[in-house]
């Protein structure tokens, strides 16, 4: 039996479905159930309790079978595909809200034989709705979102990534929180394919960032059915859940890249994704000094209201290369900036509430601030390896910190030809 608040019984009755058992009895509470005094909870499941037995107490009918339909080719007439064809194809549910690139049978072939790969090879299945997404059905995504052919080797390797089970892909499609799969390429192919690393590389350009993260949006609501308001439950979102994709400006790094940190080769890209909330800014025009510019990012990175503060998560610094190059000038190693961060930026356990220390921290971490002292530093990792550091943007002395959904980790995944070997820029005449 389903024991759901008002606000959930779309996403409920459809993950029953999903999981081959649409005739689940329900118990419909009204919302919200979450961060209420549990008196106010025990009173309306004491008010639902002779629905519960009834329900309990009944024979079910016999369940249909359940499952996804195969994909097929849909025919839609229209004299236009600028308004006709859109507006059939926002009528079949299709799009974020912005014009389509009409996934044609010619379109979608040529977005195939970008990637190497035959259509129907799968690439996996996509929660919470359990699409299987075949190379064909990446394709017919990467049209719409205004991809080329070329984006279809990082779109296939970060479609692996996401459905990796430590991604947690369901969680991050269906909760309440603002998370968005953030991309970041890394590697020679990320010039070869004019993915921005530098200046606005999170706004609009004439790169290929806005097309290649629009198309990940795009197979998460029709692959993995996490349609806005009804399945993705983002209490608020935020404007990545569009488009969040960048590179790693490996050029203005003084330290090793993201992937050369995780064992990749130096001709080896790849793409690593993050569910991230929306970038903060760090300002430090002033500071000269690798103290200062620490202090003012520590100090940044405590978000009392931030996820990694509760959770076993990986908070990502972005640092901007002229912070970069100051720190790594004044002695400081990656490890260092990691090692830095944990240590500093956290927050008092005087500073949260009776009720968050209680119902919060000690539910998620019983060993670790339990009998805690009030001025007990709560840190924004579990452990300084955590803390994820990259470089990357141009000019100015600005850095990023990104947030993480929290319940999640960080995957990468090399960018790989059928047989296993890498693509290089020379496959792209670069």
């Amino acid at each position: 039996m389903l024991l759901i608040s008002n606000s959930f019984i779309p996403l409920a009755r459809n993950q029953a479905k999903i999981l081959g058992m649409p005739n689940v009895p329900t118990v419909i509470l009204t919302h919200p159930i979450g961060g209420t005094p549990i008196d106010s909870v025990i009173a309306k499941v004491e008010a639902a309790l002779p629905e519960m037995i009834e329900k309990l107490t009944t024979q079910l009918p016999s369940d249909p079978s359940a499952g996804q339909s195969a994909s097929a080719w849909v025919d839609i007439n229209g004299m236009d595909e600028w308004s006709d064809v859109q507006s059939e194809m926002s009528a079949l549910g299709w799009g974020d809200g912005l014009p389509l690139v009409p996934p044609t049978q010619a379109r979608v072939a040529a977005m195939v034989a970008g990637s190497g790969l035959p259509g129907d090879r799968i690439v996996g299945t996509v929660a919470p709705g359990m699409g299987v997404a075949t190379v064909e059905l990446v394709a017919a995504n990467a049209v719409m979102a205004g991809c080329k052919p070329e984006h279809m080797p990082v779109l296939v390797a970060a479609l692996e990534a996401l459905i990796e089970p430590q991604f947690n892909l369901y969680g991050c499609q269906a909760t309440t929180h603002c998370v968005a799969p953030l991309l970041i390429v890394s590697g020679p192919l990320a010039k070869a394919l004019n993915i921005n690393s530098g200046n606005g590389m999170f706004g609009p350009g004439p790169w290929a960032n806005g097309a290649i993260g629009r198309a990940i949006r795009l197979m998460l609501m029709h692959i993995g059915g996490a349609t806005p308001g009804i399945i993705d439950k983002a209490t608020m979102g935020h404007p990545g859940k569009f488009s969040f994709c960048i590179a790693e400006n490996e050029d203005a790094s003084p330290w090793a890249s993201l992937r050369a940190e995780r064992g990749f080769d130096p001709e080896v890209s790849t793409v690593t994704v993050v569910g991230g909330e929306a970038p903060h800014n760090i300002n430090d025009h002033e500071s000269t000094l690798a103290g200062g510019i620490m202090t003012m990012i520590c100090n940044s990175m405590n978000k009392m209201g931030a996820n990694n503060i509760y959770y076993k998560g990986e908070p990502l610094l972005i640092l901007g290369p002229e912070h970069a190059q100051i720190l790594a000038d004044q002695g400081f190693s990656k490890d260092d900036v990691k090692r830095y961060v944990y240590e500093n930026a956290g927050i008092p356990l005087g500073n949260f509430a009776t009720e968050q220390v209680e119902r919060r921290l000690w539910r998620m971490m019983p060993t670790r601030y339990r009998g805690a002292t009030a001025n007990v530093r709560v840190t924004i990792a579990q452990k300084y390896e955590d803390v994820m550091v990259m470089v990357a943007g141009g000019a100015g002395k600005h850095s990023m910190y990104i947030p993480t959904f929290g319940a999640t980790r960080s995957v990468t995944r090399a960018i790989l030809k059928a047989d296993g070997t890498p693509w290089l820029a020379s496959d792209f005449g670069k």
